[in-house]
């Protein structure tokens, strides 16, 4: 029997699988890559090739035919070693999840097989400089012209904007707020549709946010997702979804950092003894501990929640706050154990520092995430 404590077959051999992968394939160029934004598209076909672009679709349509419960712990495994191609797996996961519920039938099968199978990566784009968490003041237009779709604007914070060949993008078609707002599956080359700046971050180097630039770009009809004003809904539907993802890559960072931080305190030797026999030292880190295993239990409770087809919004919501303000967290500790050395670029604890701050502002950031929690537990 699975339970939240003891992880099936088909669990373990998913997560192994991703380990491999990371040690092998991320982790010999990590830091160099980190330090030149280097993002290697061709990794990501092979992960499709290992089956773990495409884990929680249907096999209709070329996934694993699994579950975010399983989703999970290979995301948690890549983000040990590179947080962005997490994020970039989760990201293009993320595309094919929304074409398989509300997309239709030849949208699923024009797109997904190729983002399951990692030979075209995908994008959510639904950002702009005026509406961050106030998703519904978009202002990026979309205006039906015979048989096409007419968009003009500009997006903000696309992740893999520039690698990526199949976009989810929200426009708006119709009145102000959020039920004016439609999604649209944009490609890669449209005339019109052009990358612009690439955003200078403080970490997640090898995951490249972009710009979008819009004009005058004609979308085929065909190529709305849903109906006319779906585009809030669908977007809100997959940011609950991706809250699960990121909560589990934050798991990755966190224990990336706590396993550097038990290694130095059983190397270190300070006053003729090992810096973790100190109380100050061993209590820190078993507080890291017990805040990861926490963590865990609520990022998977969230997924079997979702796998079960019951409601999870709030606690796709409760999993993303905790989890990523726990990876903050222990990151910082993990920095603080090392000392002098933590801070330096010699030793990877200051680069999960820098990671862990991100997971805490996308898909919602964590102000917004109680802000859901709290209606949840309000409403009437």
């Amino acid at each position: 029997m699975t339970t939240p404590f003891v992880e099936s077959p088909v669990h373990a051999e998913i997560r192994a699988l991703a380990r491999k992968f990371a040690r092998q394939e991320l982790a010999p160029h990590v830091e160099q890559d980190e330090a030149d934004a280097r993002f290697r598209p061709e990794l990501i076909q092979k992960l499709g090739e290992l089956g773990l672009t495409g884990v929680p679709v249907g096999e209709t349509y070329g996934g694993a035919g699994l579950g975010y419960s399983e989703y999970i712990g290979a995301l948690e495994e890549l983000a040990a070693v590179n947080t962005g191609y997490a994020i970039s797996v989760a990201v293009t996961g993320l595309s094919q999840v929304i074409l398989e519920k509300y997309g239709t039938e030849e949208q699923k099968q024009r797109y997904i097989p190729s983002l399951a199978a990692g030979q075209s990566i995908g994008a959510f784009s639904l950002s702009e400089a005026g509406s961050g968490s106030d998703a519904g003041a978009l202002r990026t237009t979309a205006v039906r012209d015979g048989g096409h779709y007419v968009l003009n604007g500009t997006k903000l914070w696309t992740t893999q904007g520039d690698s990526a060949s199949t976009f989810l993008l929200m426009a708006r078609t119709g009145e102000a707020g959020p039920r004016g707002i439609s999604t649209f599956i944009l490609e890669k080359g449209m005339p019109g549709f052009r990358c612009g700046k690439q955003e200078k971050k403080m970490g997640c180097h090898t995951s490249h946010t972009m710009e979008l630039i819009l004009e005058n770009v004609r979308v085929p009809a065909q190529n709305l997702v849903g109906r006319e004003g779906d585009g809030f809904k669908i977007a809100m539907s997959a940011l609950d979804s991706g809250r699960i993802t990121i909560a589990a890559t934050a798991l990755g960072v966190a224990r990336a950092a706590l396993e550097v931080a038990v290694s130095h305190a059983k190397q270190r030797e300070q006053f003729g003894k090992p810096i973790g026999e100190f109380q100050g030292v061993s209590f820190m880190i078993a507080d890291m501990a017990v805040q990861y295993d926490a963590a865990k239990l609520l990022v998977q409770r969230a997924a079997a929640l979702r796998d079960a087809g019951h409601a999870f919004s709030q606690e796709a919501a409760m999993a993303k706050l905790f989890a990523t303000d726990m990876a903050m967290k222990v990151t910082t500790d993990a920095v603080q154990v090392l000392g002098g050395s933590g801070y330096t670029q010699d030793f990877p604890a200051e680069r999960y520092m820098r990671e862990a701050k991100v997971l805490q502002i996308v898909e919602g950031t964590n102000q917004v995430q109680r802000v859901v929690i709290a209606r949840a537990l309000l409403k009437d």
